[in-house]
């Protein structure tokens, strides 16, 4: 069982929004998609459990610790430079929830 989460409720409440969109596209979408958002979930869960488990949490904090480590991820050539860009235009639209 997960200990509670210090961050604050509207936080959490929009990372369960961010996992259900997600989970959506893993659940409905085409293959592309399903790489994209399965590729994109894998980052989404270790970030958003660790800024979970965070007081000072914010949606603005999930952004950048996320952006980093997709940049770190694609520094290393994980992806394709197109499946890249497919990766942060879902993750754009998936923080402006």
């Amino acid at each position: 069982m997960l200990p509670p989460a210090a961050a604050p409720q509207g936080v959490v409440k929009a990372i369960a929004e961010i996992e259900a969109s997600l989970d959506d596209v893993v659940n409905h979408g085409s293959d592309d998609e399903l790489f994209i958002a399965s590729y994109l979930q894998g980052h989404f869960a270790v970030e958003a459990r660790q800024l979970e488990m965070r007081e000072d949490a914010s949606l603005e904090l999930l952004n950048e610790k996320m952006l980093s480590s997709l940049e770190s991820a694609f520094k290393n050539n994980e992806l394709e430079s197109e499946d890249a860009k497919q990766v942060k235009a879902l993750w754009a639209r998936l923080v402006a929830i």
